[in-house]
């Protein structure tokens, strides 16, 4: 890391008339589990802390920026959570229709709240955050072209991210430790991936069509035996071709959102959808408290695959906007399997500033299931909430 920030600093120093802005955020955060664990080595409260510096610079009139992101975290227990990444180290350039990325970066695709379906490009950093919304950083060239028809978009990608698992002593995790990879490719994690996607605003419409061909973001987990004959988890990443859409319908107060996927080279080739509602209520009761009001379905064709976690699902959803100059918002959620009513869950997000500086954060999930097949079976000891106080600079 200190290497890319020496290669950093001397790109940008070339260039007479580069402006440089510094910023990023540090922060400390409290894990407690409400329950006692399951599994050895496991601990109840988990302190952490995180760093996130930002470089940005641009050059030529604004039409080249460079973003370089780092992060890291240090755990108190889990070794595995206690890890850094480049999530950004990226130069684009701007022309009037069209625009180029290179290096490391993030992008997300998507529209629904509950799960995030078509959102492919990033590899999820599963130690950072049980919703899967913390992703890592993707090497990858990239192309826009914008257009009266939308926006195209081209990715080329020839590095793979393995997704990150907990450690020994981490909480949410299986009861089996995680080995080595596998892949399906011979070239393994340098496998060229490549993705289209095109997007475009169409009168209340926001619509978006992706195709992705590479090493799947979403392992199967096979249980094998170790050399000294101990069961151990192998991440199996194979090749898939994956066919996206997303929707997003804006009527007044109302959203109506859809993601809906078709995967194919898995174990199963399947489709999966989720879709649902927003509908937002400002000034309740003469106050000047916003409400929103969410509900999804979750459908999944899958049968036997340990992220398949919305196969029959709905979620409802509340958000509370306090519309103060802290920015206070509160999210609260439950997702019940329509098949198992003793599977289901549960969270709350809440967050607001506390200077122009400081803010903190507040999240809880909660986890319940009878089915020793269902995922959150191995969770059902995990419900937690976790505070954070976070410094912006």
């Amino acid at each position: 890391m200190k290497k890319g920030w020496v290669c950093c600093a001397l790109f940008v120093a070339s260039n007479s008339y580069a402006d440089i802005e510094i910023s990023g955020v540090v922060g400390l955060e409290q894990r407690y589990f409400l329950q006692d664990a399951l599994y050895e080595n496991q601990e109840r409260s988990y302190s952490s802390a995180f760093l996130m510096p930002e470089l940005y610079s641009e050059w030529n009139g604004g039409t080249d920026t460079l973003v370089v992101k780092p992060f890291y975290r240090i755990d108190q227990h889990d070794n595995e959570r206690t890890h850094g990444d480049i999530r950004e180290f990226q130069w684009a350039h701007y022309a009037d229709s069209w625009e180029t990325r290179v290096g490391i970066g993030k992008v997300f695709w998507g529209q629904t709240e509950s799960l995030h379906l078509v959102d492919i490009i990033n590899q999820t950093d599963t130690v950072e955050q049980v919703d899967g919304e913390a992703k890592l950083g993707q090497p990858m060239v990239n192309f826009n072209y914008f257009s009266d028809f939308g926006m195209f978009s081209i990715y080329a990608m020839p590095y793979f991210r393995e997704r990150t698992f907990q450690g020994e002593n981490g909480r949410l995790r299986p009861p089996i430790a995680i080995g080595e990879a596998l892949y399906e490719s011979d070239d393994e994690e340098r496998n060229m991936d490549v993705a289209i996607r095109w997007q475009s605003s169409i009168d209340d419409w926001e619509v978006g069509f992706s195709v992705f061909s590479g090493t799947t973001r979403e392992p199967e987990l096979v249980t094998v035996l170790s050399a000294d004959g101990e069961p151990e988890i192998l991440p199996f990443y194979a090749q898939i071709e994956q066919v996206g859409v997303d929707l997003l319908k804006v009527s007044g107060a109302w959203l109506f959102k859809l993601e809906s996927i078709y995967r194919s080279g898995q174990t199963e080739n399947f489709a999966a959808l989720v879709t649902g509602f927003e509908y937002t209520k400002q000034g309740v009761f003469g106050s000047r408290y916003g409400l929103g009001f969410l509900a999804e379905y979750q459908f999944d064709e899958r049968e036997d695959n340990f992220f398949a976690v919305g196969q029959n699902d709905l979620m409802a959803g509340l958000r509370v906007m306090v519309n103060d100059i802290a920015e206070t918002e509160m999210l609260f959620g439950f997702v019940q399997d329509l098949e198992e009513q003793g599977t289901y869950s549960g969270f709350i997000e809440a967050s607001s500033r506390l200077t122009s500086n400081w803010s903190w954060k507040l999240n809880g999930y909660f986890f319940s299931s009878d089915d020793i097949e269902d995922p959150y079976y191995f969770l059902r000891r995990d419900d937690h909430v976790q505070f954070s106080l976070e410094y912006y600079f």
